[in-house]
């Protein structure tokens, strides 16, 4: 399943594997308000089929995304910025952070401003050894705005945090691999590879298990009591046929078969309209 065309797409394969592309590269796939918009169709008919996993990646090898579409970005007042482009940011990349799948960001070249906060919200990131990664809006006379001051520092610490933000430095993918910024890094011919590997281990999980630990991981990330939740998931997860397939398959000494975490899920390799 394949989105309309246009600057971001979304694919669904036959493993129930989703992936969104920003498809943008003449213009380093920086972001408009346009595709922002897109990207939230693309969230909401993910929620809609269910996928197991969902990839974002980006069309070209110069830059996953240098952020915001600066054109555009400046022609906003400073009410429309605080009404519109900073307000529909935020929401539409918090519904791709809330997503209950696995998210991976595959990050070729440049991850910039908007395109590293992007980045932030998959639980994933994979990148080639050539990409950079910044925050520079400071340079320019603004701030990161699309949540940035808050994922990175969740992700890296403040003082690391303060590195790309105040002192505005880029990074290599050694750097963030060894921050923490980035979960691997590889070759470009290489890349693909991975992540097909990260995909694979992901599929071999539990669907309704692994959504729930995902929601749990990121309760945990703001404090709230595992004691409490988690025996209210494991509860909830040993009532699901997943956790029958598990437990007779480890005693029986075979691979699980899970089902789909959408039994009614059509999978096929098309547009999703």
């Amino acid at each position: 399943m394949t989105s309309k065309p246009g600057a971001v797409q979304l694919e669904v394969d036959d493993r129930h594997v989703a992936t969104i592309l920003l498809d943008r590269p003449a213009k380093l796939n920086a972001l408009t308000l346009e595709m922002v918009a897109e990207l939230q169709q693309c969230i909401a008919r993910i929620r809609e089929i269910d996928p197991r996993v969902v990839i974002l990646r980006a069309a070209g090898t110069k830059a996953f995304c240098v952020g915001a579409d600066i054109s555009q970005f400046s022609s906003f007042d400073a009410v429309s910025t605080w009404r519109r482009w900073i307000a529909d940011g935020h929401r539409v990349f918090r519904e791709l952070s809330e997503l209950t799948q696995p998210t991976i960001a595959v990050i070729h070249g440049a991850a910039f401003g908007g395109g590293l906060e992007l980045a932030l919200t998959c639980d994933f990131r994979l990148a080639v050894t050539t990409a950079t990664f910044a925050l520079p809006e400071t340079g320019i006379g603004t701030i990161p705005g699309w949540g940035g001051t808050d994922a990175l520092t969740r992700t890296i610490g403040r003082t690391r945090a303060n590195e790309l933000i105040l002192a505005r430095r880029r990074i290599d993918a050694d750097t963030a691999l060894g921050w923490g910024l980035i979960n691997e890094g590889h070759p470009a011919d290489q890349l693909d590879a991975a992540v097909e590997r990260l995909v694979d281990e992901l599929l071999g999980g539990a669907p309704i298990a692994q959504q729930a630990a995902k929601q749990l991981v990121m309760a945990a990330d703001v404090g709230a009591s595992a004691a409490v939740l988690e025996a209210l998931a494991s509860g909830f997860t040993s009532a699901t046929a997943d956790f029958t397939e598990g437990l007779n398959a480890f005693l029986e000494k075979r691979p699980p078969r899970f089902s789909s975490s959408n039994p009614t899920a059509e999978p096929a390799t098309q547009r999703v309209e």
